[in-house]
């Protein structure tokens, strides 16, 4: 039987959370980003996008589009908070939930619509989110990963959108090249320049001219054609109740190799690494940097460490040395960090002196909870904040 995934992606969110910080802001051109001559639109409201301000646009150029368009700087604590209340929404249906990045999520539920009218399960889940955080989501469905991804792309803001596999030619072979999952912002322009404009060009090329396709996409010829064939993985990646590795990745708001923007990506990352390690009561003694490029390629690098780490500055300070070692100027859409070789917090048996803080801070708890509370940091520890303002967060 095949499997019912979903991929459910929230509209515009950046923008949509901070309308939700300030409802004034509602139905006006709003950009999240920074308005200055070397500033560039990281995200943009649909209000704004319909005037032509896109992501990755520089500042300066989307005033000339907008000269009422408001910026507001990034507020990464705020829309990890989001994220959280996202997340958590989704885990009232089904513990089968993978997070992909800060915005999206991937769910299998299979069991929860056998038997049910599915679209008045979708719309139920949809409206349940907006009511329950505010946030807008797109929904696709289908029988893999890859066509629940298309599917939420298919119509936005609030769509639904099922992709069986006896859909395939008629919804996704008249998209652009561009809209296919999977290729970069590199590959499409050189599709294009071999006469492949479309996802069913593209489907004909790989079929007809099979030889020069391998030689051009190598194995990742065979996950493409399992793709347009609807055979393409449909396996979530779930946290297990004894991991063997803990991690998290984010897709970033434009590929880019800017150090202050993926070195803010990994102070994110390392605090719901730290979080998730410190609930399971674990440290981890190998860290893994993952970096993926705009196309696609994955790159990682690891260091085995000589005790287990937990705490987010720890897993920042490891995480920037590998980047400043083997990254420090690729351009990268995704990054992730992984810890593994785990054990026990209490696993040693170490002798605390009379100032040293046990290994697991309370402190934090409370901290968390607090900013949870009000949607937005309103406290936090001081080593971190000290930390955050030295790599341009506020």
């Amino acid at each position: 039987m095949a499997r019912v995934i979903l991929h459910v992606d929230l509209n515009c969110f950046f923008a949509r959370c901070e309308v939700l910080k300030d409802p004034s802001l509602k139905g006006k051109p709003i950009a999240v980003g920074s308005s200055g001559r070397i500033g560039i639109v990281s995200a943009a409201s649909y209000e704004a996008r319909r005037l032509g301000v896109k992501a990755g646009m520089p500042g300066f150029k989307a005033l000339q589009i907008c000269p009422t368009l408001k910026f507001l700087p990034v507020d990464y604590h705020y829309y990890s908070l989001m994220s959280k209340e996202f997340v958590s929404y989704l885990h009232t249906y089904t513990s089968k939930v993978e997070q992909a990045s800060i915005d999206e999520c991937y769910m299998d539920v299979t069991d929860l619509v056998k038997g049910k009218e599915i679209n008045n399960f979708l719309s139920s889940l949809q409206k349940g989110l907006l009511k329950k955080t505010g946030l807008m989501c797109s929904i696709g469905v289908g029988p893999t990963r890859f066509l629940a991804k298309m599917g939420s792309d298919y119509k936005k803001p609030m769509g639904i959108t099922i992709i069986r596999k006896r859909d395939i030619k008629k919804m996704l072979y008249p998209l652009k090249i561009e809209d296919f999952f999977g290729i970069g912002n590199k590959t499409a322009p050189r599709l294009r320049s071999m006469g492949i404009n479309t996802i069913g060009d593209f489907a004909n090329y790989l079929v007809s001219k099979e030889s020069e396709a391998k030689n051009l996409f190598g194995k990742y010829y065979y996950d493409l054609i399992a793709c347009l064939n609807g055979t393409s993985d449909d396996s979530l990646y779930l946290e297990e109740a004894d991991p063997k590795s803990i991690g998290n990745s984010m897709t970033l708001m434009l590929d880019t190799s800017e150090e202050e923007a993926i070195s803010n990506a990994l102070l994110l990352l390392s605090k719901e690494v730290s979080e998730r390690i410190k609930r399971n009561k674990l440290k981890g003694k190998t860290i893994q940097l993952t970096m993926k490029d705009p196309e696609f390629k994955v790159h990682l690098k690891s260091k085995t460490l000589d005790k287990g780490i937990y705490d987010t500055k720890d897993i920042h300070k490891e995480a920037m040395n590998l980047y400043y070692r083997y990254f420090k100027n690729l351009e990268v859409r995704l990054v992730g960090i992984t810890l593994t070789n785990l054990s026990s917090l209490h696993e040693e048996n170490v002798q605390l002196s009379l100032f040293e803080e046990a290994p697991i801070d309370k402190v934090n708890d409370v901290v968390n909870y607090i900013n949870r509370k009000f949607k937005k940091q309103v406290v936090g520890k001081a080593s971190i904040i000290l930390r955050e303002k030295k790599y341009g967060h506020k």
